[in-house]
């Protein structure tokens, strides 16, 4: 017997704003709020302060467990990895619950489509910050070009999430970790598609952190950006069939992707083998593995000749920063080499106290209007409180928390594996958003 109303499976990194939100627009509205998380400390943590709050453990790996925890709900927010979504959201289906995530929608999740439309339910997908906002504020250009007469020729897209100007200002990559640090790490594995001009563009991992394209954002200044692994799927989702260009991908300050090539380049992003010796060896030893013998070149020379770069030059000075060049222990017993890597990263990497995320989304779009052509830049800019309440949470959790609410009070009708790609989910949820400072910023060229 259904007697609790939101269930939300997960308090991790980008938790603390979507649960807030629940919290606080639920008490007025006599709604109870469950946060179940694999840890019970984490989930406590973030529901104190509030009387309708409950924190469980909960392991979606229990499944008559997971089955009759989400029994007793009326809907289902997941946080969870992205490959677990499909576990909670098979349980969703078969007691007829809504399931709501900030996750791409996988081959699995999309398979739940006609039935989730027969049994009535939302399957809400991509409904976060990249993706999500930029479905949503870029959809909401498209259609008002289209509703104006305009003929979209292009569209580009680019979020990242970075660290505010002030945080941290020694940090030579002007990069922490604000979500899941193994995301970053996987980040541009597998081949990103695209298209240009009228061409269809195939970029296999060994070179996506080679291929960039320069971004000014107005009162930030120049960032690149490497394509996302699939921007083609999106041209039927955004209607946009028979455009020129269709590009989607991550936001990095300039500088980033010639350093982080060098890891992909010489195997530290490799998550198919376990490494011998982890448990002896330095964080030299663990880039040194990867590198050819010299009995008498150190790592940065060896690294310098093989990429053709400056022992004084950036790329160098990023990897020395992160303290790839130390003596230092990894303190991993084994690992595979991504799983080293993250390690490495993490002790730099890391938000410490004080520090501040940066989101930067960045959109252009080219239309024909009247036989002229022109252009729209929008951009949007958000900036976190402190390490614990970030923009990385706030952008991510909004989108999602709000279209919680808008279910609940019967406000959404769409139903089957969706995207907030629809005018009923983003005009509502980009209106609320501008409430937080979270607002594009658009202008026409």
């Amino acid at each position: 017997m259904v007697h609790k109303d939101i269930l939300i499976l997960g308090a991790g990194r980008s938790s603390s704003t979507l649960i807030a939100y629940l919290l606080q627009k639920g008490g007025s509205r006599g709604w109870t709020i469950t946060v179940g998380d694999i840890s019970l400390a984490q989930a406590t943590e973030r529901i104190t302060g509030f009387t309708n709050g409950e924190a469980i453990e909960f392991n979606i790996e229990r499944k008559e467990e997971s089955r009759r925890i989400i029994q007793a709900h009326r809907l289902v927010v997941s946080l969870l990895p992205a490959h677990l979504h499909p576990s909670a959201a098979s349980i969703c289906l078969e007691e007829g619950k809504h399931f709501l995530t900030a996750s791409y929608v996988s081959d699995e999740m999309k398979g739940f489509d006609e039935q989730a439309k027969q049994k009535n339910l939302l399957f809400l997908n991509e409904c976060g910050l990249d993706p999500g906002i930029d479905h949503m504020s870029g959809m909401q250009v498209i259609d008002k070009i289209k509703n104006q007469g305009g003929i979209l020729t292009s569209f580009e897209s680019f979020t990242g999430g970075l660290i505010a100007p002030d945080t941290d200002p020694q940090n030579p990559w002007r990069y922490k970790f604000t979500w899941n640090p193994r995301n970053v790490v996987m980040a541009g594995q597998g081949t990103a598609k695209y298209l240009q001009e009228g061409q269809y563009k195939f970029i296999p991992y060994q070179r996506v952190f080679t291929r960039t394209t320069p971004v000014v954002v107005p009162g930030l200044g120049d960032y690149e950006g490497y394509a996302n692994r699939d921007s083609l799927k999106y041209l039927e989702t955004y209607g946009l069939q028979g455009i020129k260009t269709m590009l989607r991908g991550t936001l990095r300050n300039k500088g980033f992707c010639s350093a982080w090539n060098i890891l992909v380049q010489v195997g530290c992003c490799d998550d198919s083998y376990s490494m011998e010796g982890v448990g002896l060896m330095t964080h030299r030893d663990f880039l040194n593995s990867f590198l050819a013998y010299h009995p008498s070149n150190s790592i940065e020379e060896k690294i310098c000749k093989v990429f053709n770069l400056s022992l004084t030059g950036e790329e160098i000075n990023k990897l020395r920063w992160s303290g790839f060049f130390s003596d230092e222990l990894v303190g991993l017993p084994k690992g595979t080499p991504a799983q080293v890597l993250e390690h490495i990263l993490n002790k730099r990497w890391k938000l410490k106290q004080g520090d501040k995320d940066l989101i930067v989304m960045w959109h252009r779009f080219r239309f024909l209007k009247d036989d002229v052509q022109k252009e729209i830049q929008a951009h949007l800019i958000a900036t976190g409180e402190n390490e614990i309440n970030t923009a990385m949470a706030k952008t991510v959790g909004l989108p999602l928390a709000i279209v919680t609410r808008l279910l609940l009070e019967g406000k959404i009708k769409a139903r089957g594996v969706v995207i907030p790609v629809l005018k009923e989910i983003y005009d509502p949820v980009l209106e609320e958003l501008q409430e937080f400072g979270i607002r594009l910023n658009e202008e026409e060229f």
